[in-house]
């Protein structure tokens, strides 16, 4: 069974219709599956030639508009927005699209699609499949700039960190570079999706430049990503030549310190051999005049080492 189904009146107003032909008596008829619905395969074999039949099932997609007989085939990914999940694991759209009949299928909720649903109960839809898929693609596109703005901010966020070298690397920082990639990911062929749905026979001409104005959108989104990206590569690199100075600069110093004192370990060594002949052995100052020699030993070579600028 569908999520819902619409008769779909060129005013926006809805009916529920009482057949489950593809098509009905109003401009256009809107099916909202879900991918999990186990009547979808019979459904889609019965009402849909095989191949947009095959693109609703897909149980993988990536975004994609490819012009089929009189419809369109488009996929679309959206931000998550369910409770709990991350929001770059993006949701689904699967879409066939004709002049008297819209399909939609998910895979999880998509809540673009749940605000047009909603504006349906109302009897204020799309009018127009093309407007349906203006619509839709909108808030998709919304969203995403809203992501990918709170990602840049976090990015200033970190950025603004690296002037206190003492700060340590932010926990948040690989997964934000995660984020970055993981909506890049999609991202990229779905702008490629809308310059080809920008010039879609099916979709009117006046509604070229509201699609085209989405695309460009969609590409400023990408472009920032790209940025951000990089960003956030050099903040990570920042970060791991702060980690790598610290190391140097310690090691640098337990060497120093090694170098001060190995030639008074071999002198205490030296004297604590306890064999007959050495020196020193039978005078009461003795001990004194070698702790006294180990000083100044120490602090000549501490000279030395300054001299010679290793410290």
């Amino acid at each position: 069974m569908p999520i819902c189904v619409f008769d779909i009146a060129e005013d926006g107003s809805t009916t529920i219709p009482t057949t489950k032909d593809l098509t009905g008596p109003a401009r256009y008829r809107w099916w909202h599956f879900d991918l999990s619905d186990p009547n979808l395969a019979s459904w889609c074999e019965t009402h849909l030639a095989p191949i947009p039949a095959g693109a609703l099932l897909q149980p993988e997609t990536r975004p994609r508009c490819d012009s089929f007989e009189d419809g369109l085939i488009l996929n679309l990914r959206g931000i998550n927005l369910n409770p709990g999940q991350p929001a770059e694991e993006m949701v689904s759209v699967r879409m066939w699209v004709t002049d008297s009949a819209v399909v939609t299928v998910r895979v999880r909720r998509v809540f673009a699609i749940d605000e047009i649903r909603q504006g349906a109960d109302a009897h204020m839809a799309p009018p127009t499949p093309a407007i349906f898929v203006t619509e839709l693609v909108t808030r998709l596109t919304a969203r995403v700039q809203t992501e990918v703005n709170s990602i840049s901010k976090i990015t200033e966020f970190f950025e603004a960190d690296l002037e206190d070298e003492t700060t340590p690397t932010p926990l948040e920082l690989p997964q934000t570079r995660r984020r970055v990639i993981r909506l890049r990911r999609y991202l990229d062929p779905q702008r490629a999706a809308l310059n080809s749905l920008a010039t879609a026979t099916l979709i009117p001409v006046k509604d070229h430049p509201a699609l085209r104005e989405i695309t460009n959108r969609t590409t400023m989104a990408v472009e920032e990503l790209e940025a951000l990206q990089e960003r956030l590569n050099t903040v990570q690199d920042d970060h791991d030549l702060d980690v790598a100075r610290n190391q140097a600069r310690n090691s640098f110093i337990l060497s120093v310190g090694a170098g001060i004192f190995l030639p008074i370990s071999f002198l205490t060594g030296l004297f604590g051999v306890n064999v007959g002949g050495m020196p020193g052995i039978d005078n009461p100052w003795a001990f004194t005049i070698l702790c006294v020699s180990m000083i100044i030993l120490a602090l000549a070579l501490l000279l030395f080492i300054r001299k010679k600028q290793w410290l």
